[in-house]
């Protein structure tokens, strides 16, 4: 398995499993992102108080960061149901309208991926999230007529790794805009000694901190590196992840000491071989990757790092990505000249 796989794939049906299993049940157990912990809890415990629902939520960040966990706590603290599902299974107002009509007052309706509603289905949300209704057609042609069907006050949580491209009208209906925000070593080391307790794997201190660094400031991606470095503790050690299990294993999966991974140090390298800045379409084109991909998996971790800088003319390497490029090896032969 590539490094890559820890980045965009869901894992097999096993590992699909486990990352629930990983996931935090309440607040206590969700590490990092403090402050937005400590406002949503306020905010839960207010709307409890009032007897109300809580007024809808967008949180917005790369992919791995929470949201989900999230959604599924705040409706654990609200003691109510959470109905998941994601923007493009509702293809039509009619598939949402089934969905709505289904919920109890109180409830949690969760739609990942929000930014990818027709926009059809996104109007037909404002009077649902607005006033609590909305609008059935029964019969066609000229004997056609709208009912307005009336819901039970309900919590939408939306989550988006796009929120420019929700609209204004849109986003302005949600009343807890959350941003969240890339963690940190610490925080992620936290995080892994939590799920290798949940793995029921001994790993040391050192060996968390190496598996955090390595991690792209994501925990989706730190829990997928422990239960990997679980496995080569498991076949070539006595069971217990130490920092040179884990340094191994990672080593094993492309990911070096940086935390860069293959298509990381392909893409420094093309910058670097063409020696000014380069499109994000360009980049692509040239790693082979959805213009997508590059923008929302790669792009976000080597800016935040220092690597590449993202300027009106193209994306360029920093002095960091230029001395790390001068030092490293030729590509492997047949990569070509990308540029």
């Amino acid at each position: 398995m590539t490094s890559e796989a820890f980045l965009r794939a869901d894992g097999d049906e096993a590992d699909v499993g486990l990352d629930l299993a990983l996931r935090p049940r309440n607040f206590d157990e969700f590490v990092g992102q403090r402050a937005l912990v400590d406002n949503l809890s306020v905010f839960i415990q207010a709307a409890q108080g009032r007897g109300e629902p809580l007024d809808h939520v967008l949180f917005s960040g790369l992919p791995g960061l929470g949201k989900t966990s999230l959604a599924y706590i705040i409706a654990r603290e609200m003691a109510a149901e959470c109905r998941a599902t994601s923007a493009p299974a509702l293809a039509r107002p009619a598939d949402l309208a089934g969905i709505l009509t289904n919920l109890q007052r109180g409830d949690v309706l969760f739609i990942d991926e929000i930014h990818r509603l027709s926009r059809v289905v996104e109007e037909y949300l404002y009077a649902a999230m607005e006033d609590f209704e909305i609008d059935i057609v029964i019969d066609a042609g000229p004997s056609a007529r709208s009912v307005k069907v009336p819901l039970p006050q309900f919590t939408l949580v939306g989550a988006t790794t796009r929120e420019g491209q929700l609209g204004a009208a849109f986003r302005s209906r949600f009343g807890h805009l959350e941003k969240l925000q890339i963690y940190g070593t610490e925080d992620l080391a936290e995080i892994v000694r939590r799920s290798a307790v949940r793995l029921q794997v001994e790993v040391e201190r050192d060996a968390s901190e190496e598996i955090a660094r390595r991690a792209r400031g994501t925990p989706r991606v730190a829990n997928r590196l422990v239960k990997r470095a679980r496995d080569f503790a498991q076949v070539r050690a006595d069971g217990r992840i130490t920092r040179e299990v884990a340094t191994t294993a990672l080593e094993r999966l492309g990911i070096d000491a940086n935390g860069l991974g293959d298509t990381d140090r392909l893409l420094l390298l093309a910058l670097h071989r063409a020696g000014r800045p380069v499109g994000v379409k360009g980049l692509a084109v040239a790693l082979g990757e959805e213009q997508e991909t590059v923008e929302d998996v790669y792009e976000p971790f080597l800016m935040t790092e220092g690597w590449i800088l993202r300027t009106p003319r193209g994306r360029c390497l920093t002095e960091r990505g230029e001395r790390w490029a001068v030092a490293a090896e030729p590509p492997a032969p047949g990569a070509g000249q990308l540029f």
